[in-house]
């Protein structure tokens, strides 16, 4: 009888799984299919063809795929390549099974935070603490966004996802950056009981990346900072923090290219941030007291992020900055068990963006990534108490 498990059948997102078929003929090929169906009905699937050994087995942490949805041995290959797809009849499957990935772990406390201007949410792990504080942070689609604050949380810090536009009563479109109101978030973060200060860390990519680098360069408390394919110099917006003004390097719109596909590549809208005329609008790195982790992705579409990390890096003492750079991967960097999206609608946009990136380069700069970034945080903010789903 053939068998197909996963172990553990249930896990956090960030976690390997180990997928096996039993009971197959020697030598046999099959079809290995993963699929998924997220909170919004969308459908996901993946596939990848084998040939079982000599026992009748196989495993594709032990055994190439021949091909599919991705070639060779990645153990997470069904989990890392799942693309999007129309859900059509499928052949009767010889065996089957169900596995459960979390983005929280049990116990996990989620606080809805509306206090003072502060919109988000704060995700705290079970038990007394006190726990090292990060505050997390997304781009351009505004809104709050939240599962890579609760897969940080399950590692053992108490993260704050941090909204600053077109959530609740935040404004609907984003036309400056605030400071203050980060500094009111990080405040707000290190005044609760089971946050331990004095200092706390910021993760943010993108437009969240420039907000992190800004809270980095003014907010002392900031003392660890993981900046994902993002900027350094004001774009688009200018940030205002007390009597200061950055002003913007703006956006050239007519720049935009077209793809085949009718999506937009906005790698070309912004102009060189090396030209003179836009000195005054550089984050200006060099007040950085804490410690800096940039992560890029070479074939990012949306910035020329490598070139961002590396200005900023010359602002900076050596010691006080890190760069990890991964050829092909794209600009939407994100935990391990998230797949590749390379191109996607976002809102305030006509026609959906692209993000750029290689799905097997892609995977494996999550997957490493990932570990550097926790390992950053805990480095600097101190241990934090892992979960065990």
């Amino acid at each position: 009888m053939v068998e197909v498990t996963v172990t553990p059948r249930s896990s956090l997102a960030d976690r390997p799984v180990q997928v096996q078929v039993r009971g197959l003929s020697p030598s046999q090929l099959i079809t290995l299919r993963a699929s998924l169906t997220d909170e919004h009905g969308e459908c996901f699937q993946a596939r990848a063809f084998f040939r079982a050994d000599e026992a009748g087995e196989v495993d594709p942490g032990r055994h190439a795929a021949l091909g599919g949805s991705y070639t060779g041995v990645w153990p997470m290959g069904l989990f890392w390549f799942l693309q999007p797809d129309t859900p059509a009849p499928r052949p009767q499957p010889l065996a089957s099974c169900e596995a459960e990935r979390w983005y929280v772990g049990p116990g996990m406390q989620r606080v809805p935070i509306r206090e003072g201007r502060v919109r988000g949410a704060l995700f705290l792990p079970p038990g007394p603490g006190p726990f090292p504080g990060v505050i997390d942070l997304f781009g351009g689609a505004g809104g709050l966004i939240e599962f890579r604050a609760g897969l940080l949380a399950s590692r053992g810090f108490a993260v704050l996802a941090l909204a600053f536009f077109a959530y609740d009563d935040l404004p609907r479109t984003l036309t400056q950056l605030d400071l203050e109101y980060f500094e009111e978030a990080a405040e707000l973060l290190l005044r609760h009981p089971k946050v331990r200060g004095p200092g706390l860390g910021v993760v943010g990519v993108s437009k969240g990346a420039e907000v992190a680098l800004a809270m980095a360069s003014f907010l002392p408390q900031v003392v660890a900072t993981v900046w994902i394919n993002g900027t350094a110099f004001l774009h688009g917006n200018p940030l205002v923090y007390k009597d200061l003004r950055i002003p913007p390097i703006p956006y050239y719109t007519e720049r935009v290219i077209f793809t085949e596909l009718g999506a937009l590549d906005n790698s070309a809208i912004f102009a060189d941030p090396r030209d003179p005329a836009y000195s005054t609008s550089a984050i200006p790195a060099e007040k950085i007291r804490g410690k800096v982790l940039f992560v890029v992705g070479e074939a990012d579409r949306s910035f020329n992020s490598k070139l961002f990390a590396e200005l900023a890096m010359a602002r900076m003492p050596p010691e006080n900055c890190r760069l990890l750079s991964y050829p092909g991967a794209g600009h939407l960097i994100e935990p391990p068990g998230s797949p590749l999206c390379s191109i996607s609608s976002i809102r305030g946009t006509p026609r959906p963006v692209v993000w750029g990136g290689e799905a097997q380069a892609h995977a494996k700069a999550q997957e490493h990534s990932w570990q550097e970034i926790v390992q950053f945080l805990e480095l600097h903010l101190g241990p934090a108490a892992t979960m065990k789903l």
